[in-house]
């Protein structure tokens, strides 16, 4: 079992892979990491047919603008839920032949005994870092914001008090203030609300996008973003 003292400080002086979203908690998780580590690279796991990734929706064009913004490979695999596990430990063991030590996460609400990400990195030979780990919620969206992460909300649960018209909107100190008076978790952690992170202080220059369609499915609307290539600060995209 790994220690669970050495969670928040797992990437201290290592060499790490980081599990990435595109969204706004992975991002800080991966900002604090790269503070006392070394990343070498993203994994990103996507929806079977591998058109959009799995936890947040995002086309993997846009994922690997972002991580060519932040300077990191990305490593992506389709996946079922039913494979989920075994293709996730294939790239972890891709990333170890690259000299990863750690797997880094942005969780916050693990439990300390029967943690997947613990059980995968063991099997991997790996070491677990989860640098927000029982981190205050609103410590945190708040940290994130005042480093000058630029994230917007892209997905929203329409069942647990986020609106439609909340979707496309920044997350400020502002909107983080009402969504606490909307009676809404400031992370999103109870799966209220998905963000894409398009800029910040990891990020070598902004990543254009523009803004799709709306739609729903059940409870969630969606509002997805493509990379948008006529932008003029596309970089060298």
């Amino acid at each position: 079992m790994t220690e669970i003292k050495d969670w928040k400080n797992g990437a201290l002086g290592q060499k790490f892979i980081a599990s990435f979203s595109g969204g706004k908690d992975s991002v800080l998780a991966l900002y604090k990491a790269m503070k006392v580590g070394e990343a070498v690279g993203l994994i990103v796991m996507l929806e079977e047919e591998g058109k959009r990734s799995r936890s947040h929706g995002i086309p993997p064009e846009l994922i690997r603008a972002q991580a060519k913004s932040i300077g990191l490979p990305v490593y992506t695999a389709a996946a079922s839920w039913t494979d989920y596990e075994k293709v996730f430990m294939s790239l972890l063991e891709k990333s170890k032949n690259q000299g990863a030590e750690v797997l880094v996460t942005g969780d916050l609400d693990m439990p300390a005994h029967g943690c997947w990400h613990d059980k995968v990195t063991q099997n991997a030979g790996l070491k677990l870092g989860m640098p927000l780990w029982e981190m205050n919620h609103l410590e945190a969206v708040e940290e994130f914001i005042n480093l000058g992460f630029l994230t917007i909300i892209v997905t929203v649960n329409l069942s647990l008090g986020m609106r439609e018209d909340d979707l496309g909107k920044r997350l400020t100190n502002e909107f983080v203030k009402e969504l606490v008076e909307r009676g809404i978790d400031p992370c999103g952690e109870g799966g209220e609300f998905h963000t894409t992170v398009i800029d910040g202080p990891i990020f070598k220059h902004p990543i254009p996008v523009r803004k799709c369609a709306i739609f729903r499915i059940g409870e969630y609307a969606f509002m997805p973003l493509e990379l948008d290539k006529t932008a003029d600060d596309m970089g060298n995209f």
